[in-house]
């Protein structure tokens, strides 16, 4: 478990670098493509600096994985390590819409014990502590009780005709922000079926599992941080009583897309 007052202090330099990239949202800053439909911006790097200089002067010992930095297979060996998306949402960023998030966890002995969602452009910052529960801008939040699955919310641009029994609500395009969205019981699940990255789902995955949410991979298989690879496949946050559902009607389609 962290430190009393480590929580805090990740959460001001969230803070920090959120209000660094509210100041250039909807302005004209450099962008391109790191590889075909994967976008970045100036923005992303400053915020990436930003967020390196500060948690490293928090925790000198601690390992680091972001997306905006080569890994380093260093950090394999450090008991705890920082993994981080200075802005998880680039395209809502870059597009000027609001559903973007800087995304800070520590990670210790490959659990997440502190997850800070920051997203200044919707007014949000929802944290959470390993064991002390979830909040959004200081309230307490909780997953729904949906146990039903049929009729769940799903935060996406559209359903597949086998998911039409599902309701559709809006989606930030950060994946952060979706998951976070079941923590506060504005959505009932959330699901991808590809390999991404640790630094997209640290932070919100425990804020969801402390907000009492069920989140695992796409497989119903606990998540870990700081593997090798910093990859899993998929993952999935739901309220508690349609989980098993969930991982039965994706399971098909997860072994598939897997392989």
């Amino acid at each position: 478990m962290a430190e009393a007052g480590l929580a805090d202090a990740v959460a001001a330099v969230a803070a920090e670098a959120g209000a660094l990239a509210l100041r250039h949202w909807r302005t004209d800053f450099a962008r391109w493509e790191k590889a075909p439909n994967d976008p970045v911006s100036q923005v992303d790097l400053d915020v990436n600096t930003l967020l390196h200089a500060r948690l490293s002067a928090l925790l000198p010992d601690a390992g680091w994985l972001s997306e905006e930095t080569a890994d380093n297979a260093d950090r394999l060996a450090c008991g705890r390590v920082w993994v981080v998306d200075p802005i998880d949402g680039t395209r809502d960023f870059i597009r000027g819409r609001d559903g973007w998030a800087v995304s800070v966890a520590l990670v210790e002995q490959g659990r997440v014990t502190i997850g800070v969602l920051d997203a200044p452009a919707r007014g949000d910052i929802f944290r959470a502590a390993l064991g002390q529960g979830a909040t959004r801008n200081g309230a307490a939040i909780q997953v729904g009780d949906r146990r039903v699955f049929s009729g769940s919310r799903v935060p996406t641009d559209g359903l597949p005709k086998v998911d039409s029994d599902l309701v559709v609500v809006a989606k930030p395009n950060s994946i952060a922000l979706r998951i976070a969205m079941v923590a506060a019981d504005e959505a009932d699940l959330v699901a991808t079926l590809r390999w991404g990255y640790e630094w997209d789902i640290a932070a919100a995955a425990l804020i969801a599992a402390e907000a009492g949410a069920s989140v695992t991979d796409a497989f119903g298989a606990p998540l870990a941080f700081n593997t090798a690879s910093a990859q899993a496949f998929g993952v999935l946050a739901t309220t508690p009583g349609i989980h098993a559902a969930a991982v039965e009607r994706l399971s098909e389609r997860a072994r598939t897309l897997s392989a």
